[in-house]
């Protein structure tokens, strides 16, 4: 070949690399009891970053599953058939106790730790945290029937991953799915249609369709039908104690923008077995704390996303010229990547925090609880929102390169809006928001108390808090709050973020958030930190330090 096809001016393959070589990250484990789970959270991040799950990463999307509704016979089947990879990347997930570790070992900490290990391996592969998250997010909702808890949640906890169409309770390990968005509803799940009769025995036939169920493939859906006493949530397998397949009718499965490795599927219910879950007519109830376990796994994910694609940006910055200089190396690209850095650190670390009130709100602790029941619904909004700009931006960073499939940068971009999506949009986020602070007042206060931590270490972040409160009071008069709600759930956010690295973070990077997010010295695109921004610091902090 002519020496005018010699390769050179581009960067190497980002390979055997760690996720876990991230100090945001490894300093809230230290700080908020998971210094314990370090080891762990150190080699699965070694496993993310090597060459071999990446391959698994690019073919579970590159072979999508695929609907198999009927046999050669046909007779009704109803299978997703699925690359090998993904196989592998649920196996390294459940063995590494992604789907519910926490819920066995009881011990401080222990959300935290899943957090970081969620968060570390959702950078190889996103699509698959899909099942994982709802199996984390199950447990407690199927503890509100402790006859079935009692006989599922040690499946649902069990480091096996058992696929396959056998009957839940004679597997080795089980993954659990929900389903509730119908067509007429959406995220408003109280306008569902699908029914649920009595059926004498103690369970309840099930007769509707669905229109969003994500992961069909699962043992397990907790579902949401009208009983006689209203909204009621329900345990429905796949395949019935006798061995027989529910009658759950997979339509078609979705094409998706993007999470393409998982499957997502309408399903009609022709009459299939379910048991109740919770008291008859308070569905809604039931499973909240299923879907806040989820929103939590939004915002890790959104995280794990940005710190992602803040990586491969970095890298190709470091090693790619550019009119005769390294572009990591020159004026704007570097307040372009620091700029990006520090939105990553930010999601980074009130992901953490978030999960680590968790932890002290299943200990007991009534403040953290409060905190978590209003710091959760905002960084919902905000962080998973920044996700889609954040991608772009990164993306931006290897121009064209980024543009093509093999970078692996537009499955990037293509994930982020599902995050902000799922689980409410934006502005069923928002919302929440002012429910939150309607109906647990004390989440304010313990709000206010954890951002007071920062009281006085910083001139801009007092007089954000200060214009939070003037919000706050705008907020009388229903139709005005709602208004302004999308607002309040930034500010609510920023304000939260920003103390976190005010006391956690290095002096840069803390000083860099709060003259553009809270100082208002910021344009209004990634790379407009103000002039005089400390942005050494910030990238070095950034960049990946351990060498595999």
């Amino acid at each position: 070949m002519s020496a005018t096809h010699d390769v050179f001016n581009q960067a190497p393959p980002l390979t055997g690399y760690t996720t876990a070589d991230d100090p945001a990250l490894l300093e809230a484990l230290r700080r908020d009891g998971g210094a314990w789970g370090e080891a762990g959270v150190r080699e699965l991040g070694a496993r993310a970053g090597s060459q071999e799950v990446q391959d698994w990463a690019r073919t579970a999307e590159a072979y999508p599953p695929v609907l198999r509704t009927h046999d050669r016979y046909g007779h009704r089947v109803d299978e997703v058939e699925f690359h090998p990879s993904w196989h592998r990347l649920m196996a390294a997930a459940v063995e590494s106790g992604q789907h519910a570790a926490p819920w066995t070992e009881a011990r401080p900490g222990a959300h935290l730790v899943r957090a970081a290990k969620f968060y570390v391996w959702a950078q190889a592969e996103p699509g698959h945290g899909c099942p994982v998250s709802m199996t984390y997010a199950a447990v407690p909702a199927l503890r509100a029937q402790p006859a079935l808890a009692a006989a599922y949640e040690p499946l649902l906890a069990s480091r096996t991953y058992d696929y396959g169409l056998r009957p839940p309770l004679g597997k080795q390990g089980l993954i659990a799915g929900m389903s509730m968005t119908e067509k007429q509803g959406g995220s408003d799940v109280r306008a569902n249609t699908t029914t649920a009769v009595p059926a004498g025995d103690g369970t309840y036939v099930i007769t509707g369709h669905k229109w969003f169920t994500s992961a069909p493939m699962s043992d397990v859906f907790l579902v949401l039908a009208q009983a006689p006493e209203g909204l009621t949530c329900f345990l429905m397998p796949r395949v019935l104690p006798d061995g027989t397949r529910n009658a759950l009718r997979l339509q078609r499965l979705k094409d998706k923008l993007g999470n393409r490795s998982n499957a997502s599927a309408e399903i009609e219910y022709e009459q299939a077995v379910a048991w109740p879950v919770g008291e008859p007519g308070r569905g809604v109830r039931t499973i909240v704390e299923m879907v806040n376990m989820t929103r939590l796994d939004c915002v890790i994910g959104s995280a794990a996303g940005m710190r992602a694609g803040l990586r491969q940006a970095l890298h190709h910055a470091a090693h790619r010229k550019a009119f005769g200089a390294d572009l990591i190396d020159q004026p704007l690209m570097r307040n372009v990547l620091a700029d990006l850095a520090v939105e990553s650190e930010a999601a980074t670390a009130l992901a953490m925090r978030l999960a680590a009130a968790l932890d002290r709100s299943e200990a007991g602790d009534a403040a953290e609880a409060a905190l978590r029941r209003l710091a959760l619904a905002a960084g919902k909004y905000w962080v998973c929102k920044r996700g889609s700009a954040h991608a772009a931006e990164a993306l931006e960073c290897l121009g064209g390169n980024g543009y093509v499939e093999e970078s692996g940068m537009p499955r990037l971009y293509r994930e982020a809006p599902l995050l902000s999506i799922w689980e409410g949009s934006g502005n069923v986020a928002a919302l929440d928001v002012l429910r939150a602070l309607t109906k647990e007042p004390a989440a304010l206060d313990a709000y206010f108390a954890e951002v007071g931590e920062a009281a006085g270490a910083d001139a801009r972040l007092d007089a954000a808090v200060a214009r939070l409160r003037d919000l706050l009071g705008e907020l009388s008069d229903p139709a005005r709050a709602q208004l302004l709600a999308r607002r309040l759930a930034e500010q609510l956010t920023l304000v939260l973020q920003g103390s976190l690295l005010v006391r956690h973070s290095t002096p840069a990077v803390a000083d860099a958030f709060c003259a553009s997010r809270l100082g208002a010295d910021w344009g209004n695109a990634f790379g407009t930190l103000p002039p005089g921004t400390d942005l050494g610091p910030v990238l070095d902090r950034a960049l990946l330090k351990e060498a595999l």
